[in-house]
């Protein structure tokens, strides 16, 4: 039968916005949302209190981090959305925690009693790096990092320590390329003291400060500082920080070292071989 009055234009859901209905999500730790009101897009890395209001912090590619009141106003892919609180963690499936080198952590363990073993770094910035990343673990294990202040200090340090095969020693140096001083030095290490006892590796990079991904400092890649000009003022200068004393270069490193959360924060040739010494310092462990 035929509608002789025509289509009713106000049935059905007139009122609904072009881009649908606000529903209510709760937030999660890593999802990307957009403020509509500023544009901005991020994901959130925390839901807090400030001055009795909960808000989100959203951070967004450059790793620039702003809060915003929770609640309306956002959308995800595109779609308006409600970010409610968190979802009671009893609610969430329990999955195996972890640390912030991607191992099983392990809850209120107390660090062990020092192995024989050591894990040797060149720099105190190397072993900051290390200790962030991988504290849980080696304190789990029980290894110590050492630092050396310098490859040159290489054979002497190893021949003070006396590595063993039950108590071996592994070495991280900077900048170990192929025809290097650094070279040099750890081949005579190596042919010295055995494989079984001492293991060597390095990264590639001038400084460990590169091993840090640069997009998690708002770089796109890590500037090529000319000769002449002291490498980590250059990159103090690049990144818009004071660089003229010690004070001020320590202190771009706190910044840099602040922006690593994980290994995913630091490239494959660096975690993969700090990785490669635990694993050599740890066997029979």
């Amino acid at each position: 039968m035929s509608d002789r009055y025509g289509h009713d234009v106000l049935s059905g859901d007139w009122r609904r916005p072009p881009r649908g209905r606000t529903t209510d999500v709760a937030t999660e730790i890593g999802m990307v949302v957009e403020e509509v009101e500023t544009g901005w897009v991020g994901a959130v890395t925390a839901v807090e209190t400030i001055g009795g209001r909960r808000v989100v912090r959203l951070e967004d590619r450059r790793g620039v981090v702003r809060a915003f009141p929770l609640g309306p106003g956002f959308l995800i892919d595109g779609r308006p959305v409600c970010l409610l609180p968190p979802a009671p963690a009893a609610a969430a499936p329990k999955a195996p925690l972890r640390s912030a080198s991607g191992s099983v952590a392990v809850p209120g363990a107390r660090a062990r009693v020092a192995a024989a073993s050591r894990i040797f770094v060149e720099g105190t910035h190397d072993a900051e790096l290390v200790e962030k990343v991988w504290g849980h673990d080696l304190r789990v294990e029980g290894v110590v990092v050492e630092v050396l202040h310098g490859v040159d200090d290489l054979a002497a340090a190893l021949a003070d320590f006396g590595p063993t095969p039950q108590a071996r020693a592994g070495v991280l140096v900077d900048h170990l390329v192929a025809g290097s001083k650094e070279s040099r030095l750890v081949a005579a290490a190596e042919a010295r003291f055995g494989g079984d006892r001492v293991h060597i590796v390095g990264h590639p990079y001038v400084d460990v400060w590169q091993a840090i991904r640069p997009e998690r400092v708002g770089l796109p890649r890590w500037p090529v500082i000319p000769k002449g000009t002291d490498w980590k003022a250059g990159i103090a200068a690049a990144l818009g920080l004071p660089q003229t004393s010690t004070e001020d270069i320590g202190l771009v490193w706190k910044h840099l070292l602040s922006r690593v959360r994980t290994y995913a924060d630091l490239e494959p040739s660096f975690s993969g071989r700090v990785e490669e010494l635990i694993d050599f310092v740890t066997v029979g462990g």
